[in-house]
């Protein structure tokens, strides 16, 4: 499996996805959902800036 494929599995195995609004687990905490998405969102893009200057870096050489 690639890590392109795993990455996402692993969110949605794992429930990591801990963005929350507020403190704890009451009022104003995200739902498990837009976790999901916020983390997804973070991660992804996160991601896809560290591909992107690697990619440049190796064209660079």
């Amino acid at each position: 499996m690639t890590r392109a494929a795993l990455s996402p599995a692993v969110l949605l195995l794992a429930d990591v996805a801990h963005a929350s609004q507020g403190p704890g687990g009451g009022m104003g905490t995200a739902s498990q959902l837009t976790q999901l998405l916020m983390a997804v969102i973070v991660y992804g893009t996160s991601g896809m800036v560290i591909a992107a200057g690697l990619i440049g870096a190796a064209r660079g050489r």
